[in-house]
């Protein structure tokens, strides 16, 4: 059985940066037995339909702009898997899900930028998921319950996003570790109901969370909900663990949350 995982994938920069939280990510690389292939839902991949990637080999997709060389220069070269792709396929079409499939998008930072840290041969076929932040938390929980058993084979499902994500809050020029109150605050809200596995005041976080509106701003939701993809994804255990937190710029979250064993 393999866990599902929702981890923050932070600013670009993470992926050239060595600091905690990177390292926390190369070490929880090697903590696991490497997965026979990951699923990823990226915050940077939004539609109105479920899109499931089916390539043979990913471009590396640079959707960001401003950042030194370096960046640009990173290739991860992941393979997909069209066995597992169409297998997906066949579970949301059992529950009633609608998909496309998607044959050319490369990864983006959102996926590339983890995996590169978690699993930097790039030797894990990957099938990349888009979200959607139209959807209700209900209904994006049951996309990633609906492959829940996929766990049992061997699949590691990663939600990838952040839990606080404000960039029109971000304080760039504070980097020391200290987090504002109010993104504390909002987290710790989560870490209460995700520990409990409370769906209830989880599904209306955006009316009970102390200000949820300024930690998951409306117009920027799509960094949050991978949270409820890989929550549903291991929905036939309900157990939950906080590996890992850390605040970048004053309030951009680096969470890291295991579901599942």
């Amino acid at each position: 059985m393999m866990p599902a995982f929702f981890i923050a994938h932070g600013a670009p920069l993470l992926a050239i940066e060595e600091n905690e939280y990177t390292q926390f990510l190369t070490e929880l690389g090697k903590t696991w037995r490497k997965p026979r292939a990951i699923i990823l839902f990226s915050a940077h991949w939004t539609s109105k339909e479920q899109q499931v990637s089916d390539v043979e080999e990913y471009s590396t997709i640079y959707d960001f702009g401003g950042f030194p060389e370096a960046l640009y220069r990173i290739q991860y070269p992941a393979k997909g898997n069209h066995k597992l792709a169409e297998e997906i396929g066949a579970l949301l079409s059992k529950e009633g899900i609608s998909y496309k499939v998607d044959t050319s998008r490369g990864l983006d930072h959102g996926a590339w930028v983890i995996l590169r840290k978690l699993y930097p041969e790039a030797d894990i076929p990957v099938i990349s998921m888009s979200v959607n932040p139209l959807l209700t938390p209900e209904e994006q929980y049951r996309i990633g319950q609906s492959l829940s058993a996929l766990r049992k084979e061997e699949v590691m499902i990663i939600g990838s996003g952040g839990t606080v994500h404000n960039l029109a809050a971000v304080n760039m020029m504070k980097d020391n570790g200290t987090a504002d109150e109010w993104a504390l605050g909002f987290d710790e809200w989560l870490a209460r109901r995700v520990n409990s596995w409370d769906l209830d005041s989880l599904f209306q976080y955006d009316s009970l969370a102390p200000l949820a509106s300024y930690a998951v701003p409306p117009y920027g939701n799509e960094h949050f909900i991978p949270l409820f993809y890989a929550m549903g994804a291991a929905d036939d255990e309900r157990t939950a663990a906080l590996l890992h937190r850390s605040y970048r710029y004053g309030n951009l979250s680096h969470s890291v949350w295991q579901f599942g064993s």
